[in-house]
């Protein structure tokens, strides 16, 4: 059912529209090479990507820094993999990692046609917790920027997603109201749960089918937004 009285779309970036996943794994092939790291690729994306999200979890909550999050992801994932690597070059990887994370810059199935979609009739946003020295980049590099009237990061907003100050700040940043604002997005705790205990409609991008809430507005293709919007 479509959904009326909705001029602002929010949407979140990594795992949404940007493919995290895709781009980050290219990135860690780039800098083993480039930092002489023997190791399977794979294994390592076996156990960082679980190590990672748990890591974000704790960033999101503020319970670790920035600093810490960049080297305990890789540091407990060389560890799990048993594979030795001494903290300078964790530190030096660390770096690698941001530098060429924006060298690769695949999008989620349908991003650019469903933006192409919604750009026409809404005014559309970027909420993101991920890092202001980044999250621009992969917006320009993957060509995207020119559909975002506005681009909110957690660090701008001093805050994150589910903490409502940054959907506040992105909101009076888009000149956006409540109640005719939506949030997409692929983290069910950050995107919906934020944007829902904040008032705002929010529509759950379930990529990896893993809701049994059957409450809350769904898709699992962007394109299945055209069924709201």
């Amino acid at each position: 059912m479509k959904l009326k009285g909705i001029t602002d779309v929010f949407f979140d970036l990594d795992h949404t529209l940007w493919d995290f996943d895709k781009n980050s794994a290219l990135t860690f092939e780039k800098i083993f090479k480039i930092n002489n790291v023997n190791i399977n690729v794979n294994d390592f994306l076996t156990h960082y990507i679980y190590i990672n999200l748990k890591y974000w979890k704790l960033y999101r909550e503020d319970k670790i820094e920035k600093k810490a999050l960049r080297f305990c992801r890789l540091n407990d994932t060389f560890k799990a993999v048993g594979f030795h690597v001494d903290d300078d070059l964790i530190y030096k990887l660390s770096e690698d990692y941001i530098i060429y994370l924006t060298s690769y810059n695949h999008l989620i199935e349908n991003t650019s046609e469903i933006l192409d979609y919604l750009s026409s009739n809404y005014k559309l946003h970027i909420i993101t917790n991920g890092f202001d020295e980044v999250q621009q980049g992969k917006l320009e590099k993957s060509k995207i920027d020119k559909y975002f009237k506005t681009v909110t990061n957690s660090e701008l907003a001093g805050a994150k997603k589910p903490n409502p100050i940054i959907f506040e700040y992105a909101l009076n940043k888009a000149g956006a109201k409540i109640e005719s604002s939506i949030m997409i997005g692929d983290s069910y705790e950050a995107d919906i749960t934020g944007a829902l205990n904040f008032g705002m409609e929010a529509i759950f991008f379930d990529i990896n089918t893993v809701t049994l809430n059957t409450n809350i507005k769904r898709v699992t293709n962007l394109l299945d937004l055209k069924d709201y919007l």
